[in-house]
């Protein structure tokens, strides 16, 4: 099954809105987030699911912007939250 969300962000990427880390945590004068990840609808970097906050997700169920990809050095991938896909 493709995923018409992969799809249309194949080639965009956003500038991040940091990139001393998770916006969130720095938000909360945290700093414990495990892996970021890139919003690529926006920029916003938020921590991954095995963080404590998921600020990734948070960001997503506030504003419905449905890729993200990782934000680590060598890493590629980017996930679909709507479609539950990676590409």
């Amino acid at each position: 099954m493709s995923c018409p969300h992969l799809e249309a962000f194949e080639s965009a990427e956003p500038a991040p809105l940091t990139t001393g880390g998770c916006t969130g945590c720095l938000e909360e004068g945290r700093e414990d987030w495990v892996h970021l990840r890139l919003c690529l609808s926006c920029g916003y970097v938020g921590c991954c699911d095995s963080s404590p906050r998921r600020h990734a997700m948070r960001h997503f169920g506030q504003t419905q912007h449905p890729v993200i990809r990782s934000f680590e050095t060598g890493e590629l991938w980017r996930w679909c939250f709507v479609d539950d896909a990676i590409g």
